[in-house]
């Protein structure tokens, strides 16, 4: 079996792609916390306005789930363990293209 050569450039160049690749931090909809706490949470934690920080609870509210924060994979673990820190689902996940 002969076994190909990949160009060291193009591997590199993958692998920056996919190490480079967003990732998100993902809050879901749950029966506990109150709506006014959830945009609390993200005026504090993340410095959102009221406006944004609204805008992003009513979307958790609405369709089960919201996009807060998207990154590197470090961080948005980061984001996950704070939200988990203030009550509140979340989970991370690799952005869709």
């Amino acid at each position: 079996m002969i076994a190909s050569v990949i160009p060291v450039e193009r591997v590199a160049r993958e692998l920056t792609a996919v190490d480079s690749a967003p990732w998100q931090t993902v809050v879901w909809d749950d029966p506990v916390n109150l709506m006014n706490y959830v945009t609390h949470v993200f005026q504090q934690y993340f410095g959102y306005t009221r406006e944004h920080a609204e805008r992003l609870m009513l979307t958790v509210h609405h369709e089960g789930h919201a996009v807060v924060a998207e990154g590197a994979r470090e961080q948005m673990e980061l984001h996950v363990q704070a939200m988990h820190d203030y009550g509140l689902w979340a989970t991370l996940r690799k952005a869709t293209s």
